[in-house]
């Protein structure tokens, strides 16, 4: 799949992981290859993005914690200082608290 491309395939990942991970133009990737001392245009980082966008987004998709379909809220009132607080957290199946 990299075979006939003139940069390394670490190069063309990391230019599409910025374009499709941070709100950037294809100039600033350009821009942040540069700094980096890789010189590309940003019309080949575009070419890059829609050809190797589904590779990233696959390998992304196996490296993301599997989430349950399922949870609860679990919910109650306290006292603190003498005031009632309203106490919440989300709770799955398996009763870990979601973030």
């Amino acid at each position: 799949m990299f075979k006939h491309h003139r940069y390394p395939k670490a190069i063309i990942l990391q230019a599409v992981y910025f374009k499709l991970r941070f709100t950037l133009s294809y100039r600033d990737v350009e821009e942040l290859l540069k700094i980096r001392g890789v010189k590309v245009d940003h019309s080949n980082i575009q070419r890059w993005v829609f050809k190797f966008s589904s590779l990233v987004e696959a390998n992304m998709h196996k490296r993301k914690k599997q989430v349950c379909d399922s949870w609860r809220m679990d919910e109650t009132y306290i006292k603190v200082g003498g005031k009632d607080r309203y106490l919440y957290r989300a709770v799955d199946k398996q009763g870990n608290m979601q973030h």
